[in-house]
């Protein structure tokens, strides 16, 4: 089924719920005219439709592959490539100092959700040096700053971020690599890091590595490691590609999924590199690489459920089987009915989710407010957690819609499952987002949380006259999600926060869900009224479970041994 981008979602998401009119009234983004965003989104949409949407198969079925040191891409990748940076894509958001259009993340959020319904094997590149130019502008020294961000801009060069190493996973501070000083500003990197996300490629004149170590006096754990800029080829007197730097792409990754994304081991042997923000200061300077990761795998799982959804209702409305009446198709089915509209109703709720996390961004660079600078950072492990979990769903339940031909690669229905699987453990697994959001982000008391709820619950409020039922419910979900954040807040053992993380997280989503539906339905047509109705009376009240799961603590979870999990 060929994509189609749901520009109307992102129009009337944008014009009525997720207060990008504040975005576009500030100093900073003024040119965000309406006439702008429609046509960077028309323009994105026909690119991602026509270019990139058709490499996906092929990406799957032809996976990148490492010939002779040569990693070799999949067919097609290297035009849809350039497409996306001659259209100046990847640096919608960077500063036109440097090359960028100076865009709000908002409108990058949604050309990154189209991006990645179309094929996000492809997606994935740019995400990764969107995410390093961010970096390199708060971190980096003008000298780095002038030499790599123009060239990743122009998609010349791009950028990756090395973290993992064989015995150092989630607990970064346990990495081995090293950084040694030559005495002339540059520094030997040794070390070997994995999972590294298009470690190499056969499309850019040069890949720029972000890599964490240690140098000799960095203390152990995360407080003793710096970050440092370590290019494929080391770039000469005149900023052009030169010598081959001492690194290698060891092997590739055989993978569930994002077969067309090349995932690389990659060995540094004093190989050369530069320091990018202050010694032993390289975790704030990754953090920021890594906090723009988030949204943007968020989004990603976002796309693949977009992608699923219309797969899956496309086939629905093809398929005949039964008798339900009508056309005969299987979408006059309830129980398909009720799977169609539970993905249309998560994927649209989680959109609206992320699209608030970067309007919140957007306010936060445009003002240096800091209450939105909190906002955001409430708002993004909800976004990166919920966005790849209803990603995972989305994809799943367009497999049982599809039937038996769900299970047969052909249709492509499978491709969804296994390409958005890992969206929920890279950049920090889901459940490391929850635990960010109930320990960290629950440090100021819980304000940015309960300013988000007196928003949902003055929304409520406002929607009462028209909408009484609905708001009643929204209401009272919001009211509930108070009582257990100010449980939560009480809670000074870790522990008893940390054993329901998981279900806090998915219960705010699900309040935050309510808020957007009952917005959408005050602004929308019968349709948006429709999807509310379904949202806030069938899918709203899991919060109900889930936070009970939460003021339960962690008592009787942690009594439970390893010996009785294994009996």
């Amino acid at each position: 089924m060929p994509y189609r981008a749901p520009t109307s979602d992102f129009r009337f998401l944008m014009d009525h719920i997720v207060g990008f009119g504040d975005v576009a009234a500030t100093d900073r983004f003024a040119e965000s005219t309406p006439d702008m965003v429609d046509a960077i989104l028309t323009e994105a949409a026909k690119m991602c439709e026509e270019i990139i949407a058709p490499l996906n198969r092929a990406g799957d079925l032809h996976p990148a592959k490492l010939e002779n040191g040569v990693v070799r891409t999949s067919p097609g990748f290297a035009e849809g490539y350039r497409a996306i940076t001659e259209g100046g894509w990847v640096g919608m958001s960077a500063s036109p100092d440097v090359g960028g259009m100076g865009l709000p993340m908002t409108l990058t959020t949604a050309v990154n959700d189209m991006m990645s319904s179309s094929c996000l094997s492809l997606q994935l590149n740019p995400l990764m040096s969107q995410g390093q130019i961010e970096a390199l502008e708060h971190h980096a020294s003008d000298a780095i700053k002038e030499l790599y961000i123009p060239k990743m801009i122009s998609g010349e060069w791009c950028g990756t971020m090395n973290l993992t190493e064989p015995q150092a996973g989630s607990d970064v501070g346990a990495l081995r690599s090293k950084a040694e000083p030559n005495g002339d500003g540059s520094f030997s990197i040794s070390g070997q890091k994995i999972y590294i996300t298009w470690g190499d490629n056969d499309f850019t004149q040069n890949v720029c590595h972000l890599v964490l170590a240690r140098l000799p006096d960095g203390v152990p754990g995360t407080k003793g490691i710096s970050l440092f800029m370590v290019p494929k080829f080391i770039p000469d007197a005149d900023g052009n590609p030169g010598k081959r730097n001492s690194l290698k792409v060891v092997s590739l990754e055989h993978k569930l999924g994002l077969h067309g994304s090349p995932t690389a081991v990659m060995e540094y042997d004093g190989a050369t590199g530069w320091l990018v923000g202050p010694a032993h200061g390289g975790m704030a300077a990754m953090f920021t690489m890594m906090n723009n990761a988030r949204l943007g795998v968020g989004v990603q799982g976002i796309g693949i459920a977009e992608a699923a959804y219309q797969a899956a209702l496309t086939y629905a409305q093809d398929r005949t089987q039964g008798k339900a009446g009508g056309s005969g198709a299987i979408i006059e089915h309830a129980d398909v009915r009720r799977m169609l509209a539970t993905m249309r109703a998560e994927t649209y709720a989680a959109r609206a989710i992320a699209l608030m996390n970067a309007v919140a961004i957007d306010m936060a660079t445009a003002t240096s407010d800091a209450g939105w600078q909190a906002r955001a950072a409430f708002l993004t492990p909800i976004t990166k957690a919920f966005g790849t979990d209803i990603g995972i769903e989305t994809a799943n339940t367009g497999i049982q819609v599809h039937g038996g031909m769900g299970f047969i690669e052909e249709t492509g229905a499978a491709q969804f499952a296994r390409d958005v699987r890992v969206t929920a453990i890279y950049e920090g697994t889901n459940g490391i987002q929850a635990m960010d959001l109930v320990a960290r982000k629950l440090m100021d008391g819980g304000e940015a949380a309960f300013r988000l709820l007196e928003e949902i619950e003055q929304g409520a409020e406002a929607a009462k006259t028209t909408q009484p039922e609905l708001a009643e419910a929204v209401w009272q979900s919001a009211e509930s999600l108070r009582e257990a954040t100010e449980w939560l807040v009480a809670q000074t053992d870790l522990n008893q926060r940390f054993a329901g993380a998981v279900p806090y997280l998915r219960a705010f989503a699900r309040v935050l869900g309510g808020h957007v539906h009952l917005a959408s339905a005050m602004a929308g047509d019968a349709s948006r009224v429709k999807l509310a109705t379904f949202y806030i009376k069938r899918l709203l009240p899991e919060h109900i479970g889930l936070l009970a799961h939460v003021r339960e603590g962690g008592d009787d979870l942690l009594a439970i041994t390893a010996d009785d999990l294994a009996s």
